[in-house]
């Protein structure tokens, strides 16, 4: 499948994570300091929606029950052994580009 573009760089400011669904993968994107990751929008606790969670550097909170990953690996913070998928992401020009293969 390769990349296909799934956002514009201003629609996740600085210090945001946010929600995007493209060919039937969803995903979270988080802009840390002008740099984006991207990772499987659910957590492997309860399945809650990272990207509704408050992120806070790197580190995303679960907003269900409070598991906290690191956006930039998709590990748990409290166990770098497990963790979510994450999303190779591409900036082209102003537009943001995930591998959804």
């Amino acid at each position: 499948m390769g990349f296909v573009r799934v956002a514009r760089k201003d629609e996740i400011p600085a210090g945001s994570i946010r929600e995007f669904q493209v060919d039937g993968l969803t995903a979270a994107i988080a802009n840390v300091g002008n740099k984006f990751y991207a990772i499987n929008n659910t957590c492997l606790h309860r399945g809650g929606p990272l990207a509704q969670g408050e992120l806070q550097g790197v580190a995303v909170t679960c907003p269900w029950h409070g598991w906290q990953y690191d956006v930039t690996t998709g590990k748990l913070m409290m166990n770098q052994a497990v963790g979510v998928k994450t999303y190779a992401i591409e900036v082209r020009g102003e537009d943001l580009w995930i591998d959804a293969g």
